[in-house]
């Protein structure tokens, strides 16, 4: 009969999908044990499982180096690879989004100024010295100016070009970004005792995150996620364009705002936390992509899968290349990024 190929189809590419989702979630899984495991101090499965047994179940540790062990694993290397994986994560959703709805491959926040506006409001803080918050004053500056930073490009571009075509707002979100950039260099430039610190920043880092952070970010990631999986509908139309969508009937500048709004919010707070992480919100929707289709209900959960994988692996490469030293993530993820986007953009060129 007819249908009997066609059902076979169906369930042999759900099978393939349910497979790849489950490899996902076990590469994150090994990969966060390895970020746990890995670093500067070794530690052995072995004796990670007598650790997480003493925690969880009260089992004995076998000597006193085992208790400092511990504190390692529970107060520094858990919350980081979690913040690090959440992170990736986060960005890579919004990266996914906001690819689709300006339907342009290079599109993200980070070249669309979220991070230059969050670099800016840290910046601040850290030549002005204020602390009005205590240890969240710089991430609370970071955000507050990342989401203003997307509003003002949304405005912008709003007056500029009434049905906010792509290529206007990203090259509005470009040069803004630049812009911004530019102020940030001569703002660490003029508070000439604050450079170091304001360059760190902008190179980023997960070092000293602790659960705090975590919980938070958790929190924006779950909302922001829940979003834009109510919006997948919209996101499948305006990825074949402006036209497309207005001929299925989706409001094309609404959700545009609404999806950039709510990106930059969500990659705002990751940025605000951790420091500038530049390309992770490029490549991972490339990759998930690539093997999982432009279906946006499974897009955008295997992009955050991607992104937390990808970013856990880079931090873990950050501080065990040069160990006992660190390299700033974020340099790891531009090295490898930078290519990626230079390839993307002359593969698009050429077509």
């Amino acid at each position: 009969m007819p249908f009997v190929p066609a059902f076979s189809l169906i369930m042999h590419r759900s099978s393939r999908l349910a497979a790849a989702a489950a490899a996902l979630i076990l590469s994150a899984f090994a990969v966060i044990i390895a970020g746990i495991a890995i670093g500067s101090v070794y530690i052995p499965p072995g004796q990670f499982l007598d650790i997480i047994a003493n925690k969880f179940f009260g089992t004995p540790l076998e000597n006193a180096a085992d208790g400092n062990i511990s504190n390692i694993v529970f107060s520094i290397r858990i919350p980081r690879s979690l913040i690090a994986f959440l992170t990736g994560a986060s960005l890579s959703c919004c990266g996914a989004a906001v690819q689709s709805v300006l339907k342009n491959p290079l599109a993200s926040p980070f070249t669309l100024g979220v991070s230059s506006g969050a670099s800016l409001g840290a910046g601040l803080v850290i030549a002005s010295g204020v602390a009005f918050m205590g240890g969240f004053t710089l991430a609370f500056a970071g955000l507050s100016f990342g989401i203003v930073t997307m509003l003002f490009m949304v405005a912008f571009s709003s007056a500029i070009d009434k049905s906010m075509q792509s290529s206007t707002v990203i090259l509005t979100g470009m040069v803004l970004s630049l812009f911004i950039s530019s102020v940030v260099t001569l703002l660490a430039n003029v508070r000439d005792e604050k450079y170091k610190q304001i360059m760190k920043w902008q190179t980023g880092s997960f070092a000293g995150r602790g659960y705090e952070y975590v919980f938070i970010l958790s929190g924006v990631l779950i909302i922001s996620f829940i979003f834009f999986m109510t919006k997948t509908r919209e996101l499948d139309g305006m990825s074949f364009g402006d036209e497309h969508a207005q001929a299925v009937g989706i409001e094309s500048r609404k959700t545009k705002i609404s999806v950039l709004v709510i990106s930059a919010v969500l990659s705002g707070t990751a940025v605000s936390f951790t420091g500038v992480i530049g390309f992770v919100d490029l490549i991972s929707p490339h990759i998930a992509r690539r093997l999982f289709g432009a279906n946006h209900k499974i897009l955008i959960p295997a992009s955050a899968f991607i992104g937390g994988i990808f970013t856990v692996i880079c931090d873990l490469a950050a501080r065990t290349v040069i160990a006992p030293g660190e390299l700033p993530v974020g340099v790891v993820t531009s090295i490898i990024g930078a290519p990626f986007f230079a390839a993307v953009f002359f593969k698009r060129h050429k077509k």
